[in-house]
């Protein structure tokens, strides 16, 4: 029988399963912070209940939902959509080269920088705070939702195409320019087919949030269905309400069949 050593003894005594005391600690601070921030914001039991109760009072007030306005609010959902369209399709296009910029496997540091940073600035704020500034520069209306809208998907679509073209396979790239091609044939012919796929599902999410985008850029008064979503809710119109939710949500769900259709065509 092989005797033990005390190597070995040692071995068989160690713990598997170490106390990380460190992580402990940050834990239980993580804990205190979040019991403190409760009671900070003054969140308790008492205004949870509250608050459900308001809420199904509000829910029973907007059954049935009232379709009567239907002018109103085809005019306004009609508005969201062209707001959601323009911006989708100008921000998509300004951010095809923005996002090549930011690229760091095409582009030298000095232009990746710049184009990063544009992107980081467009990223920034929600697409209601761009809204209000744009609102104030050029009024009112469905010109400062667009341009509001125009920055957010900028801001999403650019840095996602910069990291899908960071991700691609050089070896295509370096093939490309290998037959004496022009550097727009390289991107064209070696950048483009590796990435085609996935910008197309990064651009059909992108007009899929600026539809819902829209609305809540209109109750700032940038135009489109959030300002009469609004404006019934301030008169307590629930019903009018629980109408345009169903407008909205139908919207969407044609969205999202619409962008399942353009995958499927450019798979």
């Amino acid at each position: 029988m092989a005797e033990l050593t005390p190597s070995s003894t040692s071995a068989a005594k160690r713990d598997p399963f170490p106390v990380n005391w460190w992580t402990r600690a940050l834990w239980a601070v993580a804990l205190a912070y979040v019991v403190y921030a409760f009671g900070l914001l003054d969140l308790n039991w008492d205004r949870m209940v509250a608050g459900m109760g308001h809420g199904g009072d509000m829910l029973a007030r907007m059954v049935p939902p009232n379709f009567s306005r239907w002018s109103l609010l085809l005019e306004g959902m009609l508005e969201s959509l062209e707001i959601a369209v323009l911006a989708s399709a100008v921000g998509i296009l300004l951010s095809l080269p923005i996002g090549f910029l930011a690229a760091r496997n095409m582009m030298p540091p000095w232009i990746t920088w710049p184009a990063r940073a544009l992107i980081a600035i467009c990223r920034s704020f929600h697409p209601v705070i761009v809204a209000i500034i744009f609102v104030k520069a050029v009024g009112f209306g469905a010109l400062a939702g667009i341009l509001a809208l125009i920055v957010a998907s900028i801001g999403f679509i650019a840095k996602l195409f910069a990291e899908a073209i960071e991700e691609i396979s050089l070896k295509q790239v370096e093939a490309v320019r290998a037959t004496g091609a022009s550097f727009g044939n390289v991107i064209i012919f070696s950048v483009v087919p590796q990435v085609l796929a996935r910008f197309v599902g990064f651009a059909t999410y992108q007009i899929d949030s600026n539809l819902r985008n829209s609305t809540m850029v209109g109750i700032v008064g940038a135009g489109g269905i959030g300002g009469t979503l609004f404006s019934a809710f301030q008169r307590f119109d629930y019903d009018f309400v629980a109408a345009i939710l169903i407008s909205l949500i139908a919207v969407i769900m044609a969205g999202e069949y619409l962008s399942i259709w353009v995958k499927e065509v450019f798979k």
